[in-house]
């Protein structure tokens, strides 16, 4: 410690002035994260009372349809207001035909859900990679990803998560048109009022890993990247979206999240539409293994990584940490 007395220097500005205990520092804190700005994704299966651990992600779970309702209320009681479905159903064909079947894992989930929970809102996941035997997000011919006949597949299955009460279809898919035709379909039979967020800027990522290990959807051949974007490209993003919002998307979605901050922070200057981000498996995982071994505190981590996808502009935040954050905010 210091004890003789020195000269102070002649310092006008001092930042640390705002700095000086937590009500200050909360005063000028220009960004905030709260728990309506969270969607917590949730996968569900067949069966009854199945809650089956996912081992890639450390506390997530794959749920039956009754189990996720649960899931659901405890969301909601934490002010969690906004999931995210993705089915893994028991039948997979190459017409991905299971996608849009009214009686299908994701249609009985909505309605289950809305029974109990009516204002919850409800996205679901539009892209075919876990219906059909290849992996890929769009139906396959001869080795090739088509694009035109799988949006044809995936208006129908927007069109069925809309008459089985979704808020959001949230095409996941990459598929060029796709925005445009199912705001078409939807308003064709009258679900005017039903929302699209667009993955527009989906990336052909390695963070992906855990997420198709808890949905059973690894592509089978190859890979994504004649679809998904190349991560190496920012401009091409912003044409992604400019076409997306052009088409119908009223919020747009760059995935993942952390390494790809920039490209948020551009489409919020471009765009007057709310920005999503996708806090995706990989990030979520390697911080939870990383938590595990000590090496980091693991709740302050992810609450960073949150706070600073909001402070590069993000308004909406796609997180499996969803319900601890919430607990955490609620301190």
């Amino acid at each position: 410690m210091i004890t003789e007395t020195v000269n102070q220097l002649n310092i006008i500005q001092r930042p640390r002035r705002l700095r000086q205990n937590d009500a200050i520092r909360q005063l000028v804190q220009e960004t905030s994260l709260n728990a309506n700005d969270l969607v917590f994704p949730l996968f569900v299966l067949e069966g009854e009372n199945v809650k089956e651990a996912v081992p890639s992600m450390p506390g997530i779970f794959r749920f039956s349809i009754d189990m996720a309702v649960e899931e659901c209320k405890e969301l909601w009681d934490l002010g969690v207001k906004s999931i995210d479905l993705f089915g893994i159903p028991e039948v997979k064909t190459e017409d991905g035909s299971e996608a849009y079947n009214e009686n299908g894992i994701v249609q009985r989930a909505i309605r289950a859900i809305k029974k109990e929970l009516p204002d919850m809102c409800i996205m679901t996941d539009v892209a075919l990679d876990p219906f059909t035997p290849f992996g890929h997000d769009g139906l396959v011919r001869d080795g090739e990803i088509i694009n035109d006949e799988t949006v044809e597949v995936l208006c129908k299955m927007a069109l069925s998560h809309a008459e089985a009460g979704a808020d959001f279809v949230s095409p996941s898919d990459m598929m060029d048109g796709r925005i445009g035709a199912i705001r078409e379909a939807l308003d064709d039979e009258g679900f005017i009022k039903m929302g699209i967020l667009s993955y527009s800027a989906k990336y052909a990522s390695a963070f992906y890993g855990p997420f198709r290990d808890a949905l059973h959807s690894a592509p089978q051949f190859g890979d994504k990247k004649t679809y998904q974007m190349d991560p190496a490209n920012t401009d091409e993003a912003l044409k992604e979206i400019e076409l997306d919002i052009q088409e119908g998307a009223d919020i747009i979605m760059v995935k993942p999240g952390l390494p790809y901050l920039d490209i948020v922070r551009r489409a919020k200057d471009v765009f007057q539409v709310p920005v999503a981000v996708y806090h995706v498996s990989g990030e979520y995982a390697m911080t939870m293994a990383a938590a595990e071994k000590g090496w980091i505190d693991g709740p302050k981590v992810m609450m960073e990584t949150m706070l600073c996808m909001k402070r590069a502009g993000a308004k909406i935040i796609f997180t499996y940490y969803a319900k601890e954050a919430a607990k955490l905010l609620a301190k």
